[in-house]
């Protein structure tokens, strides 16, 4: 009787430990095992190429808004002809400056590091310059006050942290970063409405802001297939898609209408 009953305990046992995987090398096995993760190709500067182009305007012209410094005398002394709004600016040869140009898609799973170098963001004239900046995700974005007047930063993105400071006359740069990629960020003064920019941030180094020329230029590309947009604060934005081999340079040209 009592070699009955040991047995039986000894059956109920191994089931036991069978139903809760325990012993059992058969279970262990059929866990599959985690994907290997495959690291993201890094660009060979030896087949890297680029894009470099123009963005034209086409259409009336619009008219140039004046800028009234009344209120801020400091400001006033820095101009002795009369200034206007920014927000469109036409170069000589009929092209658009302040135009944020930059790879929307087409880099895949490639991640790059933020530059050492911060970006900058200065306050000089009782203007924001450059009116339109690119900084990359995690690189540090440094803020000057180059004037005698007291200034104020209020960026005011959808994606990332605001934040609203004043700096004084002579007070160190402000340094701050953009944890998220976001096209693009207003931002604006508070003591002086008419001062105004624009943060572009992304993950990746390729983008441009055009200059007096119109022109613009994304070096260092990988080959590959890409959507590249343009960005214009009031004419909004127009893309398109251009193939880049091996050590090409290839050209395109926007095109935004009055």
């Amino acid at each position: 009787m009592r070699r009955k009953l040991f047995g039986l305990a000894m059956f109920v046992l191994a089931s036991s430990l069978l139903a809760c995987g325990g012993g059992s090398k058969s279970s262990e096995e059929k866990i599959p095992a985690p994907s290997p993760t495959t690291a993201a190709a890094a660009v060979d500067p030896t087949t890297a190429g680029e894009i470099n182009g123009q963005v034209s305007f086409e259409g009336k012209a619009p008219a140039k808004i004046p800028i009234r410094m009344d209120d801020e005398p400091v400001c006033m002394k820095e101009y002795k002809v009369p200034i206007y709004s920014d927000e469109v600016v036409l170069n000589d040869n009929k092209t658009l400056r302040n135009v944020f140009v930059y790879v929307k898609d087409g880099l895949g799973d490639r991640t790059f590091p933020p530059p050492s170098e911060p970006a900058v963001l200065d306050q000089k004239g009782c203007w924001f310059i450059p009116h339109v900046v690119g900084v990359m995700t995690g690189q540090k974005f440094a803020v000057k006050n180059s004037d005698p007047a007291s200034h104020n930063i209020h960026p005011i993105p959808n994606l990332n942290r605001e934040w609203n400071k004043s700096m004084i006359a002579g007070a160190p740069d402000l340094m701050e970063q953009f944890v998220h990629a976001e096209v693009m960020i207003p931002v604006r003064c508070n003591v002086h409405p008419w001062m105004r920019a624009y943060i572009g941030v992304l993950p990746h180094p390729f983008f441009a802001v055009t200059d007096d020329k119109g022109s613009f230029v994304l070096k260092g590309l990988p080959p590959g297939e890409y959507t590249i947009e343009a960005w214009h604060e009031k004419y909004g934005t127009v893309d398109q898609k251009i193939t880049v081999g091996p050590k090409e340079s290839k050209a395109v040209q926007f095109s935004f209408k009055g």
